[in-house]
């Protein structure tokens, strides 16, 4: 869904830009003095395999670095050799039948194994519950995945238990023919109650564990967000979006660069005071409201899609979880009460 599966997702990368000083020095040579533990070996196999890049280009490990060159390394995790095994859990299954299931992921819930994860995921979870489901991809555990949440992220998910039906699950997806909305408490007041978001999202060019967006199109993929206000809280704001792509933190990219940062949200910047009073008051509620809802407040509440086996249109939805209701609430009681806090 907002998180669709990323085979960048399995690689650690390294960005560097050579001094305006630098002599003529071989690549390899290069980054083993600023990557730590890598080897040459390790190094060359990387650019052998297309992993090094210069200026946005692949090069050879024989490549000269020169003053200026923006320089790119990735190298793949290291691959869980154990099996993936079953893991007892408890799974809030809204729908189930022999060809799907549908379920409300929790908060704080990894969907599938990766680097640091190995354990504890849903994917565990639906390996205890099912005897088998499908693979659906050749760069990890990922089986009967169609898409995916993040992990602080609440909501509606479907998994596959055929192959068939994820064959036709993914078209749905990548054809947009699947309907998505979330709801979402976000920093700032709008102006109009609709509103839409377009501008290309890819991994920054800083720090690649978080997305940018890029509204001339020179980087990232097309992505497309449509916003209505369901509530206005004076400082914060109830949105529900319907997503048209599916790219990597799409919301939370599209947002931040509206300058609604999701509230809470630590990685795009949403987990500080962006809009209101400076009465210590104020900041002593706001500082109640992060710890209430301790994560971004993002719920994927339905989920539409044509069933693969009868072709009958199916719709979900699913309750606002606890925290993010209550801090719904307190945000609502704050606007009926907003003078008490100034």
């Amino acid at each position: 869904m907002e998180d669709p599966i990323e085979n960048e997702d399995l690689f650690e990368h390294f960005h560097f830009t050579a001094d305006a000083g630098q002599e003529p020095l071989r690549i390899d040579k290069f980054l083993m003095d600023r990557v730590m533990n890598a080897t040459r070996n390790k190094i060359q196999s990387a650019a052998k395999n297309g992993n090094v890049f210069v200026n946005d280009e692949p090069v050879k490990p024989n490549y000269k670095v020169k003053a200026g060159d923006d320089i790119r390394i990735k190298f793949p995790y290291p691959i869980n050799e154990t099996e993936v095994l079953p893991e007892e859990m408890d799974l809030n299954i809204l729908f189930e039948d022999d060809t799907v299931i549908v379920l409300n992921k929790p908060a704080g819930l990894v969907v599938h194994p990766g680097h640091g994860n190995y354990t504890g995921t849903l994917v565990n979870g639906l390996l205890h519950h099912f005897k088998s489901l499908p693979d659906q991809s050749e760069f990890g555990n990922r089986p009967g995945l169609v898409h995916r949440l993040d992990k602080d992220t609440s909501g509606i998910m479907v998994i596959a238990k055929t192959e068939v039906a994820l064959s036709h699950l993914s078209k749905q997806f990548f054809d947009r023919t699947s309907e998505r909305r979330y709801h979402a408490l976000v920093w700032g007041d709008f102006e109009e109650n609709e509103g839409s978001v377009e501008g290309h999202i890819g991994r920054s060019l800083k720090n690649r564990k978080i997305m940018q967006v890029f509204p001339d199109g020179e980087f990232g993929k097309s992505a497309k967000t449509h916003y209505t206000v369901l509530q206005r809280f004076g400082y914060v704001s109830l949105v529900e979006c319907k997503l048209e792509t599916g790219r990597t933190h799409q919301i939370r990219a599209h947002f931040k660069f509206i300058g609604h940062p999701l509230f809470s949200d630590e990685t795009y910047g949403g987990d500080r005071i962006m809009k209101g009073t400076t009465s210590s008051k104020y900041k002593q509620f706001v500082e109640n409201c992060f710890k209430l809802c301790p994560r971004q407040a993002l719920h994927a509440k339905t989920l539409g899609f044509t069933h693969p086996k009868t072709g009958e249109w199916m719709q979900f939805d699913s309750e606002i979880p606890e925290d993010m209701q209550a801090l719904i609430e307190k945000w609502d009681h704050y606007a009926q009460h907003a003078k008490e806090l100034k």
